[in-house]
């Protein structure tokens, strides 16, 4: 398939696969889910990304295109996750980005995609660490219409946005920076070499 008879949706998949790997691989290799200290810095992580793109959910334009997207904002229950580790947002050494334009939308589907991969993690939450949706792992539960019909449906809504190729050429570009700066978040906040990238971790087992 070519690039011209992508949808939008597609192309921001082919765009990103190789470093969307990278930041699993790097998720992983910090054991989110060993011990409680360990799932308190994964949530100051989501802390720390989802408060970026809170304001994105929230875009009154972007909720005329994609109905109730402000209900899809998850910062307020990784907080509400925060607090029953007794734990506080992050607060990041550096600038935040303040993503506009565009490449908002590549951001959105990165925050986005990213609850429809959180079935493994939210397993591995109850099941090493016994937290759930009512306790200790809200964030990381599925959509009441089931992760992957509200996944399909969110692509069809992104597929309707009716961009031009230059506005889903920075939207792609928005989406490859919202990985790298979560994979700046995860070194860190787990302490680890600036640029570090973690070997294949093979498929991840709750």
């Amino acid at each position: 398939m070519t690039q011209e008879q992508q949808t939008f949706s597609e192309r921001l998949k082919a765009a990103n696969r190789t470093t969307h790997d990278s930041v699993d691989n790097l998720v992983m290799s910090v054991e989110p889910f060993k011990n409680n200290e360990n799932y308190a810095k994964f949530l100051q992580l989501q802390s720390v990304f989802h408060k970026i793109v809170d304001d994105i959910y929230k875009d009154p334009e972007l909720n005329k295109k994609i109905p109730e997207l402000e209900y899809m904002a998850r910062y307020d229950r990784v907080l509400k996750d925060l607090a029953v580790l007794k734990s506080e947002p992050y607060e990041f050494k550096g600038n935040l980005p303040h993503p506009q334009g565009n490449a908002s939308i590549g951001w959105l589907y990165c925050a986005e995609g990213s609850n429809l991969g959180a079935a493994f993690l939210y397993k591995a939450a109850e099941k090493r660490l016994s937290f759930d949706a009512e306790n200790g792992a809200s964030h990381l539960a599925g959509h009441p219409d089931g992760r992957g019909k509200h996944w399909r449906e969110f692509k069809v809504y992104l597929d309707n946005l009716g961009l031009d190729a230059q506005a889903e050429d920075e939207a792609i570009q928005g989406a490859k920076d919202a990985f790298a700066f979560y994979k700046v978040i995860v070194r860190q906040i787990f302490g680890l070499p600036e640029n570090y990238e973690a070997p294949n971790q093979g498929p991840f087992h709750p």
